[in-house]
């Protein structure tokens, strides 16, 4: 993979990225941002210090990057905020021994044997398409967002027919990234024709399978992304409302979202007449009930529309009586997030990765007993065996690999039987499984699989919406 070698200059030439997503926060980034503030007051002078997202590697949080005009960046890793003031004064001496890690080869640092970034067992064998300017952009500057293209795809697409915009995604191939795996360029397609005076655009950031948080990450990092990523969906089916759906317990997804939204509207990329298109849209954002069901499409409308979050039959699909009994079209944030560069780049750009069947790069999420946890981006196909252990570096040492459940609560468990499976729709459904949302949890010899089996039917039982026989009594049975 290549990162983004993207930085932004306010007041000086030095420039510090603190990742402050809810992972880095969680990880204490919150003090080291802050001094690093106080640092560079002591040292006497003045930098630029930034508020990031995260760039997947939570294992490593909190993370911290420091760059200048005429010096590559130089990442650092698991940071105290007792280390901040000589982290920068090493760093303006040309002192790098202590780092993680480089974004690329600078003769200042030959001497330092740490490694280039792209070069670690964690990026090495990423393609990042998704998470490409998470950690690398300030998620609360919609400036920053525009100089790393941020926004074009979106004018181009107002150049064009919406029928145009729906065939590039679909020959893209892209599907839809919420665990179903659906053309979304056939989503787009059968929602356009409908007839009526009134159609929505929904983005499903109501995220909740255990173990996974790629879209969380993916929002929060860029938030910008994911609503051009809507708008151009909303202007391919013809809709001039939308929202986006987040989990409750997720609220700094749903604030840099808001805040995102608001600057979009202030530079015009939303609200009325679009870019001088013609084109109306406005959207807002929601937080969910809280409960897993309501990351279930018509459960999600019943709780927009105000209503309980109850599950509703198939047919009718939400394409031709959805939200409010109109028509609806409903993504993922991760399907959102590819949209930009598929219409930005064309199509070829997407396909080039992934499998036959199965276009495009997926992001998973490594938790568990895995040494190297986070966020990962990799084209589909990749085998089990390298994303557990190439990437993620396997179980902590001594402990051997027993299995993964993937796939959320409806997935499964994958055993060491199946780590040279390739990872993609089919692959998994071959063996009883399913992608999910891209959620891998990772278990060694002290799991008992029994213990893994009662935590998820304990779940399922818990948030079951209770509507139908099977699920309300038979998961109370089958846990007992």
């Amino acid at each position: 993979m290549t990162f983004n070698n993207f930085y932004s200059y306010e007041k000086s030439e030095i420039r510090i990225n603190v990742g402050m997503s809810t992972c880095g926060l969680a990880a204490g980034s919150h003090p080291v941002y802050n001094a690093f503030n106080e640092a560079s007051e002591r040292v006497g002078i003045e930098v630029n210090v930034v508020n990031v997202g995260c760039i997947g590697a939570c294992y490593a949080e909190p993370l911290v990057e420091i760059t200048s005009l005429n010096k590559l960046g130089v990442l650092y890793s698991n940071v105290n905020p007792s280390e901040a003031e000589s982290i920068l004064r090493n760093y303006l001496e040309d002192n790098i021994e202590d780092a993680w890690a480089i974004r690329g080869k600078h003769d200042a640092y030959s001497v330092f044997n740490i490694p280039i970034i792209d070069e670690l067992p964690f990026f090495a064998h990423q393609v990042r398409d998704a998470l490409e300017n998470c950690g690398i952009i300030d998620p609360e500057s919609i400036d920053e967002y525009i100089q790393v293209g941020g926004y074009e795809a979106l004018e181009k697409a107002l150049k064009t027919s919406p029928e145009d915009v729906i065939e590039t995604v679909i020959k893209s191939g892209l599907r839809g990234r919420g665990g179903a795996g659906f053309p979304t360029g056939l989503k787009w397609k059968f929602t356009r024709p409908v007839e009526g005076n009134k159609k929505y655009m929904i983005c499903n950031a109501d995220e909740g399978d255990p173990g996974a948080f790629m879209n969380r990450l993916n929002a929060e990092g860029d938030p910008h992304k994911i609503i051009e990523g809507l708008v151009i969906a909303a202007y391919a089916i013809g809709a001039d409302e939308g929202f986006f759906f987040v989990r409750a317990e997720k609220p700094l997804m749903g604030e840099r979202l808001s805040k995102a939204l608001n600057q979009a509207k202030e530079r015009g990329y939303v609200g009325d007449n679009i870019l001088e298109s013609g084109f109306n849209f406005k959207a807002q954002v929601i937080l969910s009930a809280g409960a897993f069901v309501c990351g279930e499409e018509t459960a999600l409308m019943r709780a927009i529309e105000g209503k309980r979050a109850m599950p509703t039959p198939r047919p009718p699909f939400p394409s031709t009586k959805g939200l409010w009994g109109k028509p609806t079209c409903i993504n993922n944030v991760e399907t959102l997030a590819h949209i930009p560069k598929i219409i930005r780049e064309g199509p070829e750009s997407f396909s080039s990765f992934g499998s036959e069947k199965s276009k495009g790069t997926k992001v998973f999420c490594l938790t568990g007993a895995i040494q190297r946890s986070g966020a990962v981006e990799v084209p589909l196909g990749t085998t089990l065996k390298s994303l557990i252990f190439d990437i993620g570096g396997g179980p902590p040492p001594g402990r051997r690999f027993k299995a993964v459940q993937n796939g959320g609560p409806s997935g499964g468990c994958l055993s060491i039987d199946h780590l040279d499976l390739p990872l993609d729709y089919e692959s998994l459904q071959d063996v009883g499984s399913i992608m999910g949302s891209g959620g891998v949890v990772v278990m060694d010899e002290t799991s008992c699989t029994v213990d893994v089996a009662k935590f998820f039917l304990g779940f399922t039982t818990a948030e079951s919406c209770g509507q139908c026989t099977p699920c309300r009594i038979g998961l109370k049975r089958m846990h007992e």
